[in-house]
């Protein structure tokens, strides 16, 4: 196989396929071309594995297949088949699902509804919970909301919603009645405080999953109107470290990827503007030059556009660097992509996002990619399967943190011993072990000397 961009498709045509995480895979190539898909793979976070190994996706340039696990790729078919696939890879979620007692629960889910969001759902109503899902109009994969309601969950989410119609929607599954919101981007408990405060008050708390979602409930608290305890389960490291920069850098950049090629163009060798160098930002930026694209980073925040210098990537003026470019607003702030930004862009394409990243009328004159919203969930099926995986065990952890501390209304930070549990199990279903801390001397904890001077000069 001699066509250069053999590796790039094959690596997109698996994540398309199965929806499954690159890095930290291990994987094998052969055929023609084989040492560009491995330096790909690596690049990308894989882990070469000449032996067979649990979870190994084997790539065959010659043959043009890939096998999983040593077998064909499966079909993943039809909403319940997508569902049960995502399952299969969301052992940490069901470790952490195990204990938990949610009998009689009331516990709503309101998040992007696609196969991992299922999963959740179901892993809630197998510990004993009453579940109800919501998700807004944009983020519905009515297939899956069609294979939850199959199963009697009760279901809110409709793509052909809009304005009052939406409005009125989430209005009655609130109303309906919760002791437990598990929400992505806040908005429903915002909506709570503003439409009926009276809703909240037999409200156990909230898990909020976002960054996006816990900024304004932190003004909200310092304000003083915060009625109810949240959660911050993007604050744990095991889901702002994978979820932001590894699961939304695959599952944007790939899926920016995919749309160019319909239209003809080619992502290698784009110049390339990321806005925002959180974590977001880093995954982008470095899926973007893993795939070949000429990438610059441009951020308000001195400290990170220093750190986006010492990765590689050229800083400067989004306004100097975003001529000819493909735009991808990471900062999850409206307005972000300004009508000077997008006048000189070429595409423009929102990671992770907000409603209103594309400031109104800018979009005008540019390719905007997945209508200008998160375009891994507009143009794709969200995050990679392992990597909400890791979110949802952050979920489910915090909901037994929740129950058992029944804090006062507030944001609370879950305890260091969470993102541990988390880990250590997703090491464990990995087969990786690691060694173990090195215990502290008791005696020597209170000593103030300098061990290098210790015992006085010689």
């Amino acid at each position: 196989m001699t066509d250069p961009r053999a590796p790039e498709r094959i690596v997109r045509r698996f994540a398309r396929a199965s929806n499954l995480m690159l890095a930290g895979r291990p994987f094998a190539v052969r055929g023609v071309g084989a040492s560009g898909l491995h330096d790909l793979l690596v690049r990308l976070g894989g882990i070469p594995s000449p032996e067979p190994t649990p979870g190994r996706v084997e790539f065959d340039l010659d043959a043009d297949t890939i096998a999983l696990d040593g077998r064909p790729l499966p079909e993943r078919g039809d909403a319940a088949g997508r569902i049960s696939f995502a399952r299969t890879y969301m052992p940490v979620s069901a470790a952490m699902a195990e204990r938990l007692d949610l009998t009689g629960l009331r516990v709503g889910v309101a998040m992007v509804l696609e196969p991992k969001t299922a999963v959740l759902s179901l892993l809630l109503r197998e510990r004993g919970a009453e579940v109800s899902v919501y998700a807004h109009p944009d983020e519905t994969d009515p297939a899956v909301a069609g294979a939850l309601r199959a199963r009697g969950f009760a279901v809110t989410a409709d793509p052909a919603l809009s304005g009052a119609e939406e409005l009125a929607a989430a209005r009655a599954f609130l109303r309906a009645g919760l002791d437990v919101l598990l929400d992505d981007g806040a908005h429903l408990i915002r909506l709570a405080h503003d439409d009926d405060p009276s809703l909240i008050a037999g409200w156990i708390g909230a898990c909020e999953e976002t960054t996006s979602g816990l900024t304004p409930l932190r003004r909200m608290q310092d304000a003083g109107v915060l009625r109810t305890a949240v959660m911050a389960v993007n604050d744990a490291r095991t889901k702002t470290m994978f979820d932001n920069r590894y699961g939304t850098g695959q599952s944007c950049v790939f899926a920016i990827a995919d749309l160019l090629e319909e239209r003809g163009i080619a992502l290698a060798d784009q110049p390339a503007l990321v806005l925002g160098y959180g974590p977001v930002g880093r995954g982008v930026a470095a899926h973007l030059r893993a795939l070949g694209a000429d990438v610059r980073v441009a951020e308000t925040d001195p400290v990170r556009a220093l750190e986006a210098r010492h990765d590689g990537f050229s800083t400067g003026p989004a306004r100097e660097l975003s001529a000819g470019a493909l735009v991808v607003s990471a900062t999850g702030v409206p307005g972000t992509v300004s009508a000077d930004i997008a006048a000189t862009a070429r595409v423009i394409a929102v990671a992770g996002g907000v409603p209103g990243e594309i400031e109104t009328g800018a979009e005008n004159g540019a390719l905007v990619l997945g209508g200008g919203g998160a375009v891994n969930i507009t143009a794709a099926e969200g995050n990679p399967i392992e990597i909400m995986d890791l979110s949802f065990a952050v979920q489910l952890a915090a909901l037994g943190e929740l129950l058992r501390r029944r804090p006062a209304p507030g944001v609370h930070a879950l305890g260091a011993e969470v993102d541990d549990l988390v880990a250590r199990e997703a090491l464990r279903v990995r087969g990786a072990d690691i060694d173990a801390p090195r215990p502290l001397d008791p005696e020597g904890l209170d000593d103030w000397r300098s061990p290098r001077y210790a015992g006085g000069a010689r």
